[in-house]
């Protein structure tokens, strides 16, 4: 499966970049997206401002990913990735750790690496690294869930797997801000869906047995965000128990429609990815590189939705 979605990942970049970027020899500077996860409307948002920005720049960008959000599925991609010797690779590494090691391989090979959205430990690895400031994020959403609890009862996490650098930051920018300026508020810790909608849903309905005061849930990510919503709406406690969840697929945003969640965080991946073989390109050519460029994100709430800047932010499951 993993070879087909690659294989096709290739056709739709020819397709994009169709006789506009330059010729198809070898001086055409080739550059690979790695995905955290293939088909999540996050990351094919930021395919999609990756090719367009690929086409702008002329160069030739192939895109592949795993299809679950896991280093013993993204490894292999990497060195498969390694071994086509592309000049760049961008990059969101599925754990800080496990993937320090295919990245060094890729490094030796002198494949420049342009870390988006998730980085690892190895502070050598990514001559750029591009992602949300997602401390920022996380605070954001624990003020926006305070402010819908009315600043007190019980609030339970939700996150991914530990060790993925994004999510770990929003954790810490929404457990600071509670301890900080929201005392009546009581922390239920955090715990984790693997990315896995089913393993939300069945966090949330544990958590509601367990606490049927429950009060609020901060949602890390899309995948997570789904399944607690969906979890929430088939509770019956639409409404008695808000959530701010993280991204705005379509999923979320037909859920902030509808009542299930009440506020989202919107991140910018296109912007992410169109930074990224910015970045990448310039490595390639021995231009100066930016080290770290954070990126916005935008609170969205049923009432703030319309306006075409904040349309223009929701996330796409294709170009």
């Amino acid at each position: 499966m993993r070879k087909a979605m690659a294989a096709l990942g290739a056709l739709l970049t020819i397709a994009a970049c169709g006789g506009q970027g330059g010729d198809a020899g070898g001086d055409q500077i080739r550059i690979t997206l790695v995905q955290g996860l293939a088909g999540e409307e996050f990351y094919e948002t930021m395919a999609c401002g990756a090719k367009a920005k690929a086409q702008e720049l002329g160069v030739a960008l192939d895109v592949q990913g795993p299809q679950k959000f896991d280093p013993t599925l993204q490894t292999p991609i990497v060195n498969s990735v390694v071994a086509s010797g592309p000049d760049a690779m961008l990059i969101a590494p599925t754990d800080v750790k496990a993937m320090i090691a295919p990245l060094t391989q890729a490094k030796q090979q002198n494949i420049k690496i342009i870390l988006v959205d998730t980085v690892v430990e190895d502070e050598s690895i990514g001559l750029s690294r591009i992602s949300t400031d997602n401390l920022k994020g996380g605070a954001a959403a624990a003020k926006a869930l305070s402010e819908q609890i009315g600043g007190k009862g019980k609030a339970l996490v939700i996150s991914t797997d530990p060790g993925v650098s994004t999510v770990d930051a929003r954790i810490k920018g929404f457990e600071e801000e509670i301890k900080a300026n929201h005392p009546e508020i009581t922390q239920l810790g955090v715990q984790y869906s693997h990315n896995d909608v089913g393993e939300a849903s069945k966090i949330v309905n544990a958590a509601l047995a367990k606490d049927p005061d429950l009060a609020g849930v901060f949602a890390a990510n899309l995948n997570t965000a789904t399944g607690a919503g969906s979890a929430l709406q088939q509770a019956g406690k639409l409404g008695q128990v808000k959530m701010v969840g993280f991204d705005a697929g379509p999923a979320q945003v037909k859920q902030l429609k509808d009542g299930v969640v009440q506020a989202l965080i919107a991140q910018l991946p296109g912007d992410i990815g169109a930074n990224g073989v910015e970045q990448a390109v310039a490595a390639v050519k021995g231009q100066q590189v930016t080290p770290s460029i954070p990126t916005d994100a935008t609170i969205i709430t049923a009432e703030n939705m319309d306006p075409p800047e904040v349309q223009k932010v929701l996330y796409k499951a294709g170009c």
